[in-house]
This record gives structure tokens, sequence and C-alpha cells, in this order.
């Protein structure tokens, strides 16, 4: 009897060992992948209520950027690195997003006017009160991304294309009917 008690300690033992062991691993490899990841963004620019009509920004790489209340009216930002950038509460007139990637972007209150977002990767974004007044969203993918209910509706009317990137179509990633 004293054997079998002895057996079943072990076992159970051996188990807590084990996911301790599987602990310490994740907790490591975690640790290690925070510290990686923060190494691959530069320290943020900061162009908050700037006036950056007509600036090119073109292909640059402007991880977590803020561009919070600035004027972008014409301003290029094709093909562009703008993850975690921050653009809340600026004008984008006739500005170009073609091809930009805007993935964990936070895009709220913004005026989008006769702007192209073409081929743009809005993943993840968080584009809640901005409007959408003649835009071109051809290819744009908008998987996850947080919008209000009518603007859904609104970019679903126009929305057609597959993002050459991710490989989504837009009316997907709206959820279109």
């Amino acid at each position: 009897m004293l054997n079998i008690i002895h057996q079943d300690l072990i076992h159970r033992l051996s188990i807590v060992f084990r996911k301790l062991a599987a602990l310490l691993s994740a907790l490591i490899i975690l640790g290690w992948a925070a510290s990686a990841q923060a190494g691959n963004y530069p320290p943020p620019l900061s162009f908050s209520n700037a006036e950056l009509t007509g600036q090119d920004f073109s292909g640059l790489t402007l991880q977590t950027a803020e561009f919070s209340n600035a004027n972008l009216t014409m301003t290029n930002f094709a093909g562009a690195d703008l993850r975690g950038a921050v653009l809340s509460a600026s004008v984008m007139r006739a500005t170009n997003l073609h091809g930009a990637d805007l993935t964990n972007a936070m895009i709220d209150q913004v005026l989008f006017k006769d702007t192209d977002l073409s081929d743009a990767i809005l993943v993840e974004s968080i584009l809640l009160r901005s409007v959408f007044e003649d835009v071109n969203i051809n290819g744009a993918d908008f998987s996850d991304a947080i919008l209000d209910g009518a603007q859904i509706k609104q970019l679903c009317q126009q929305a057609s294309g597959v993002n050459s990137k991710t490989g989504v179509a837009t009316r997907d990633s709206l959820g279109c009917r």
C-alpha cells in the first residue's frame, strides 16, 4: 500500500515539474519575443498638429509615427509602412495611401476625401467615426478593422478587388453581404 502511494506521489510530482518547466520555457520565450519585437520599432516620430500638405512620405518606414490632428492634404504615403501609426483626427484630402500598410493603426475621426486607399492594408486598424467621401478602396484589406456599422454599409457599396499582398478581397474583409 505504501508503495502505491509512493508511486502516485512521484507521478504527480513529475507532472507538476513538467508543467513548471513548460511554463518557465514559455515565459523565457515570450520575454525574448517581446524584447525582439520591441527592437523592430524605431522611436516614434511625431508630426502631431503639423501642416504637411503635399509632403512625400512614399515608401518610408513610419511605424508608430504620430500624425494626430495633422493636415495631410495631398500628402503621398504610397507604399509607406505605417504599422501602429496614430493618425487620429487628421485631414486627408486627395491623400495617396495606395499600398500603404496601416496594420494596427489608429485612424479614428479622420476625414478621407478623394483619398486613394487602393491596395492599402488596414488590418486591425481603428477607423471609428472617420468619414469616407469619394475614396478609392479597390483592393484594400480591412480585415478585423474596427469601423462603425454605417461606414461598413457605405464602403460595401463600392468595395471591389483583392489586396495584392494579403490576397484578401475587399468585400470579404469588410464582411459585405
